[in-house]
């Protein structure tokens, strides 16, 4: 069957959260909206393309920063309202220099950072 990425369930916006994976390690390193068309433009480049909703445009992760994402595989939930991405990540996923944006965790009710920025 071919894939058809208009067929996803997006949002009253029209997108879509994407959630970036380590294809080797398993780790979660982020999560961003994408639309149709940065689906579309991933698969077409190879490199993870976001819709930043504060910026009203396409972000192609690592064009400014360098810590690009290479897209291994592209998976869809049962519903298809929700996009797995599994990358090869350069770099720090996060913009505070961190492997992942998930560095906060909730233990015994408080907040603890579990993980300090790489440079």
């Amino acid at each position: 069957m071919k894939f058809d990425a208009e067929a996803l369930k997006y949002d009253d916006k029209g997108l879509i959260p994407a959630i970036a994976q380590d294809a080797e390690s398993g780790d979660v390193l982020m999560m961003a909206w994408m639309n149709a068309e940065a689906v579309q433009r991933t698969l077409a480049a190879g490199r993870v393309t976001y819709w930043s909703r504060s910026r009203q445009s396409f972000w192609v992760k690592g064009e400014s920063s360098g810590h690009v994402q290479e897209l291994v595989d592209l998976r869809v939930d049962c519903d298809r309202d929700c996009i797995l991405l599994q990358v090869r990540q350069t770099g720090p996923a996060c913009h505070t220099n961190r492997r992942s944006c998930f560095y906060t965790a909730v233990r015994d009710g408080d907040e603890e950072e579990i993980m300090v920025p790489t440079v």
